[in-house]
């Protein structure tokens, strides 16, 4: 059965693939693979899981993962740039590197810190880290995101992307229950073309648009 696709809208979709918890489908104009909303975990599950979460400023090792979007994007940046950290999760430590960096960030999680004030704001650069495959509306969330943002600023996403079939059967990423869009070096390319953005993949999980 055809689903609607959460990211373009669009219902021509197929089934990809299919494991013992989750049916997976993916989208023939923008290529996301999504999860249907009928196997979405609920709202306690999803922040049960979050709250397993150990990350936090003093972890050494979470800084040098985030790093990799923290470096190609401060390099773009001037000194004192305003930005917003999307889904920071119960221990913020992003908005930290780039407040010793010189810059100033507010955060928003949709459990942690629920504040949809800052969707109010213009910011000089957005950064969402392991968030995007979370969302259960991404075009919503993503324009929201790219709305907020002034022009000349960046947007920085940090997620695992989506491979051919096969890669996907023995793929980790999608073993985790809170992940339900998945994105691919194509998806994106499609979003950028949406916001007429330019856009850099910095690494192999990091895209930067630029508006």
């Amino acid at each position: 059965m055809n689903q609607t696709c959460p990211l373009c809208k669009k219902a021509e979709t197929s089934e990809f693939y299919q494991d013992k918890y989750r049916n997976y489908f993916r989208c023939q104009t923008c290529h996301l693979v999504f999860v249907p909303p009928e196997q979405f975990l609920s709202v306690e599950e999803e922040k049960a899981q979050y709250d397993s979460h150990q990350n936090s400023p003093d972890d050494m090792q979470y800084r040098q993962f985030l790093s990799r979007l923290f470096i190609p994007l401060q390099k773009q940046l001037k000194k004192g740039s305003h930005g917003l950290d999307f889904g920071s999760g119960p221990g913020p430590t992003l908005s930290v590197m780039f407040e010793e960096a010189g810059h100033s960030v507010v955060i928003y999680d949709y459990f942690y810190a629920p504040d949809i004030s800052v969707f109010e704001k213009q910011y000089d650069f957005i950064t969402a880290t392991e968030t995007v495959e979370h969302l259960h509306n991404p075009k919503d969330e993503l324009d929201k995101l790219w709305a907020c943002l002034k022009p000349g600023g960046w947007l920085g996403i940090m997620t695992k992307l989506a491979l051919d079939r096969e890669a996907f059967s023995k793929w980790h990423y999608k073993n985790e229950l809170t992940h339900v869009c998945f994105f691919s070096q194509k998806t994106f390319q499609w979003v950028a073309s949406q916001w007429n953005a330019e856009l850099t993949f910095a690494d192999k999980d990091v895209v930067i648009f630029y508006k």
